[in-house]
């Protein structure tokens, strides 16, 4: 996101003839394990952003957000009255009425909860939801790698796995906002077992926990994928296997988007897919799987990609709203 300087004419607290002026966004990036948000100027500079834990279940996670779009605001030294909409990454998919995240294994609580609208009246302005890695996508488009490309994927990688498409320069939703759930790509685990169909075959096989699972086979520990990671960097055998197998079945994944939407770049992000040691694992495997020329890079913007562009999702809808105002 770039900086802008404020107008001339606009007072120091934002009013302009007394009357609030809403140059400003929250972006929220909502997971099972953390929310972490950002606020913007609508000309896209970010100011300030935090990160807290999210609720065990998700079930507090809209007054979460509410106390703390307030600290973002104090911190930016922006009053309230100034946000002009706010953004918000889930992980799920966002329901035919756009209040709502279905497909959101990690945020039960959320099921059904008119999460929109309830949010909205807390801060008293618009809120617009989105899956979180979609959001992810157009981070990288506005301010990341995917500048300069119209047609490029991101693939999160963490808790869970999800992708974002970008299809000649727009966000790809599908026709039920689900496009890019490449965690039911039947790849991996027995996707005709119904214990898989939660997740996904996919997911079943390149979530954290399966990381975990996997070197707990190997090794008898039980570690956190970070753990196996670094234990893989020292060379521990049974953590070099998991690794690899990790990133035999995100290559195979690849392949099978790659089948579909031929991309120009295929970006990394997540708690595992950011790790840059992923990468030569992946295109190692992709050369295998006879794709040895397809792209594949890490995420520059880090955690911030679901803040920034959820924070752009809510500039377009404000100046949506304020493009209905003015008719």
């Amino acid at each position: 996101m770039t900086s802008t300087t404020q107008r001339t004419e606009r007072r120091d607290d934002g009013r302009a003839g007394g009357i609030p002026s809403r140059d400003h966004v929250i972006g929220v990036d909502l997971g099972g394990t953390k929310i972490h948000a950002g606020i913007a100027t609508t000309a896209g500079e970010l100011l300030a952003e935090k990160r807290i834990r999210t609720s065990s279940d998700g079930s507090e996670a809209i007054e979460q957000i509410h106390a703390l779009v307030l600290e973002l605001c104090a911190t930016a030294g922006v009053a309230i009255d100034r946000i002009a909409a706010t953004g918000v990454g889930g992980a799920g998919v966002p329901d035919a009425t756009g209040a709502s995240f279905d497909l959101a294994p990690n945020l039960t609580a959320l099921g059904g909860t008119p999460f929109a609208g309830r949010l909205g009246e807390l801060l008293g302005h618009p809120v617009v939801i989105e899956n979180d890695v979609n959001v992810s996508a157009v981070g990288e488009l506005v301010a990341g790698l995917g500048r300069g490309h119209s047609d490029f994927v991101f693939v999160s990688v963490g808790t869970g796995i999800g992708m974002g498409i970008i299809a000649n320069g727009v966000l790809l939703r599908g026709a039920k906002g689900a496009a890019g759930e490449i965690g039911f790509l039947p790849l991996g685990a027995d996707p005709l077992d119904p214990a898989n169909h939660v997740r996904g075959a996919l997911e079943e096989v390149t979530a954290g926990d399966a990381v975990s699972g996997r070197f707990l086979l190997g090794a008898g520990s039980a570690l956190s994928p970070e753990e196996v990671f670094a234990r893989a960097a020292d060379g521990d055998e049974h953590a070099l296997l998991a690794v690899d197998d990790e990133a035999r079945w995100l290559a195979a994944g690849i392949v099978a988007v790659t089948a579909v939407l031929d991309p120009e770049l295929v970006i990394l992000g997540g708690g595992i897919g950011s790790r840059p040691d992923l990468v030569p694992r992946i295109t190692s495997w992709l050369a295998r799987y006879g794709q040895p020329d397809l792209p594949v890079r890490t995420s520059l913007l880090g955690p911030l990609a679901p803040v920034i562009g959820a924070a752009a999702i809510a500039i377009d809808a404000a100046a949506a709203a304020q493009k209905g105002l003015s008719r």
